[in-house]
């Protein structure tokens, strides 16, 4: 697709949100924590939208795996590896297929850009959504700061976690592939 259409259809999901944004806000309050939960959703949908135009990126310093996260074994004990299978045998592999490699050959490299660009988007959102759970807990808010964090947790710590799960094995795909491929004779 064209990069203004991919634009145009960008402002048009935007625009969309922003409306939904609006009305929800009158029928439930602008101060309801249900709103800043939408929020933190619009905010995925948007980021996968755009991700045509524009694509997100981790911190530097948080971007490279360590080799406790490509060895693996805090993420089986934290259960990561369990959420991933979650992930893969249910419907929500569909909100976001393309961090899967697929019976169509979509090469690994393909793939891990994409793991990248989703793991930037939960942690972005991430850091923009503690500070509503902050004020919640400061407020005395506690079970509203409780059920944020707990969306938290769930919606962006285990989905970042998983996708740098996948990213290191992908990365050992890619390693295997670019072994394989300075093994065989010139032809």
């Amino acid at each position: 697709m064209r990069p203004w259409l991919h634009g145009l259809a960008l402002v048009a999901v935007l625009l969309g949100f922003a409306v939904s944004f609006v009305l929800l806000g009158q029928v439930i309050g602008t101060t309801s924590p249900w709103l800043v939960l939408l929020l933190m959703f619009y905010f995925l949908g948007l980021a996968k939208v755009a991700e045509p135009l524009f694509v997100l990126r981790m911190p530097a310093a948080l971007r490279p795996l360590r080799r406790w996260e490509r060895e693996g074994h805090v993420y089986r004990r934290l259960g990561v590896v369990g959420f991933g299978r979650l992930l893969r045998r249910t419907p929500l592999r569909y909100l976001n297929s393309a961090v899967y490699l697929d019976r169509a050959r979509r090469h690994p490299g393909q793939v891990r850009h994409r793991a990248e660009s989703a793991e930037a988007s939960h942690f972005w959102v991430a850091v923009l959504f503690m500070p509503y759970v902050v004020f919640a807990a400061l407020g005395g808010m506690w079970s509203v700061a409780a059920w944020c964090l707990l969306a938290q947790v769930l919606v962006n710590v285990y989905p970042i976690l998983h996708l740098r799960h996948v990213r290191g094995r992908l990365d050992r795909i890619i390693g295997r592939m670019d072994a394989a491929q300075t093994m065989k004779p010139f032809e």
